[in-house]
């Protein structure tokens, strides 16, 4: 088995907090960041923190609209 480059497991062992993570995705959904904040982030941030903390923003963020458009529909606004 390969072991896996410097770069990977360097980039694997960063301590950036799971709530760091959420906080840095959060602000890339509404696409503001400041590059000096984007540069903290990617030295501290674990990539694979990232990826997760991405498909759980992702999926509420679908859930949320489902839900919203449910709700529109079945309050009759829609109807007009």
């Amino acid at each position: 088995m390969n072991k896996p480059s410097g770069d990977l497991s360097d980039a694997l062992a960063r301590k950036g907090s799971f709530v760091q993570t959420l906080r840095a995705v959060a602000w890339s959904f509404f696409g503001v960041r400041r590059s000096r904040e984007y540069e903290q982030d990617v030295q501290k941030l674990n990539p694979v923190h990232v990826i997760v903390a991405g498909v759980m923003a992702a999926a509420a963020f679908v859930l949320g609209l489902v839900l919203l458009i449910r709700w529109v529909v079945g309050s009759g606004v829609a109807a007009g």
